[in-house]
């Protein structure tokens, strides 16, 4: 009898079909069309994807892994996909705060930036910013910064996968004195990455009230030549639209419009001053949109018309925007949170963003306002293998009730425990595997002095 039984199990197992890895837990929140969750649910993975996604006990039926990573006190979760950022300006964090965005860029940013910002500078900021991004259930950012081709190789380097624009503005910057420079500089970037299974290059000229319309309408051809996406920020503040209404006559939106910069694939980060006909011109563009709650309230920008955008079908996204002070961290988690409450003041609608729409911003959203949704946002057959797994036995976890309520609501960046990005594992037991914290940290204290210093030395030059 014993021998028939091995017998069986042999015989299964030729059946099963191999994969690398199986990952299972208590919930798979897979973010598919029908937003399915699996209780004791499992993903199958070979190589860079997805394979199957069920209950444990079929995928354990069908498939024999190389690996397993059995997290019965978990969830698995779609990887969170950032969609604005400037993430070496980890760096920066703290510099200055509670000031309007006008007076934080150019009495403290733009000196800051001019006298510290190096390719050597970027790495160690990307470097810390991944860190940071990859504990917290981040496998996706979008980036805008100088020295982005540096920003690219760190990013890889940690295994994360990145929508990287290199900034064009109309003033020296760090790695370029003009936007031609500039341009030329960012053609090179684009040739260099496209293609690239983890990097997405991109087209960033900063804004329109920091750019001349021929150098935005250069940046729009030069992402369309290359069929890749423009990343630009739009309508942040009411002093931007004011400005725009005064001198052009048009809202930032429709002035973006009538140079053709919105014809083509485009990100844009914020859209907070997007009036009714903004919101039309965006969805007849196609034009995806990076919500970021906590550096417009802390800014005192103002708060999106979300559920417009959502209800007009547009694709939103979130983003925790630059972590030098207007906003100080890079947790995806929170701006899940603040989203869903920030459009339920002021709409006065409790109902407003309820936590499953908020989570799928943070996921199938920003796959779809970067132009993605083929290949990352959700768990499904053929997609790329971007998951994390959630702890669900701390403190504030339990009791749970609804699983979408417990990720917007109740837990934190902190308690991501592992993370997978593109089939290969990048953290385990929340321990990073492509980084050296002491060492990314100690560097990071490191530049903290420079930079002080700098600053201390731009004073006594005054």
């Amino acid at each position: 009898m014993r021998l028939f039984y091995s017998l069986f199990l042999f015989a299964a197992c030729l059946a099963a079909e191999p994969v690398d890895w199986i990952w299972s837990a208590r919930y798979v929140i897979t973010m598919d069309a029908q937003r399915r969750v699996i209780e004791n649910g499992a993903v199958a993975i070979r190589g860079d994807r997805i394979v199957a996604e069920g209950p444990q006990s079929e995928i354990d039926h069908n498939f024999q892994p190389k690996h397993r990573l059995d997290r019965p006190n978990a969830l698995i979760s779609p990887g969170l996909v950032n969609t604005h950022t400037h993430a070496p300006m980890v760096l920066f964090r703290g510099i200055a705060d509670d000031l309007h965005l006008q007076d934080w860029l150019e009495k403290f940013i733009f000196p800051a930036e001019a006298r510290n910002v190096t390719p050597d500078f970027v790495r160690w900021g990307t470097r810390l910013a991944c860190l940071e991004m990859l504990l917290g259930g981040t496998t996706t950012f979008t980036d805008m910064y100088y020295f982005e081709d540096v920003i690219a190789e760190t990013a890889r380097e940690c295994g994360m996968r990145g929508v990287l624009g290199e900034t064009i503005i109309g003033f020296p910057s760090p790695d370029s004195k003009t936007p031609a420079d500039a341009l030329r500089f960012t053609e090179k970037f684009l040739e260099r990455f496209r293609g690239d299974p983890l990097i997405t290059p991109a087209v960033a000229p900063h804004a329109i009230y920091t750019n001349s319309d021929e150098t935005l309408e250069r940046c729009r051809a030069l992402a369309n030549h290359y069929a890749l996406p423009l990343l630009i920020h739009v309508s942040e503040t009411k002093r931007e639209n004011d400005e725009c209404l005064a001198k052009r006559g048009k809202t930032p939106t429709a002035a973006l419009d009538s140079l053709g910069v919105l014809s083509g694939r485009t990100l844009a980060a914020h859209a907070v001053w997007a009036t009714d006909a903004d919101l039309k011109i965006l969805r007849e563009r196609h034009t995806g949109i990076a919500h970021c709650p906590s550096s417009n309230m802390k800014l005192a920008s103002g708060a999106a018309p979300v559920m417009k955008m959502l209800a007009l079908g547009l694709a939103v996204g979130l983003g925790p925007d630059g972590p030098a002070g207007s906003n100080n961290d890079l947790d995806l988690f929170e701006e899940m949170d603040l989203a869903s409450k920030l459009q339920k003041v002021i709409t006065g609608d409790p109902e407003a963003l309820p936590a499953r729409q908020a989570l799928e911003m943070a996921t199938m959203g920003g796959a779809r306002a970067l132009g993605l949704e083929k290949e990352i946002g959700s768990l499904e057959i053929g997609k790329r293998a971007d998951l994390i797994t959630v702890r669900l036995d701390q403190p504030h976890a339990v009791p749970l009730y609804d699983v979408y309520s417990h990720v917007v609501y109740a837990l934190k960046g902190s308690d991501v425990r592992d993370v997978m990005v593109n089939g290969r594992l990048v953290v385990r037991d929340a321990q990073p595997l492509t980084l050296d914290s002491k060492q990314v940290i100690a560097k990071a204290e490191e530049f903290g002095r420079r930079v002080r210093d700098s600053l201390r030395a731009g004073a006594t030059a005054q």
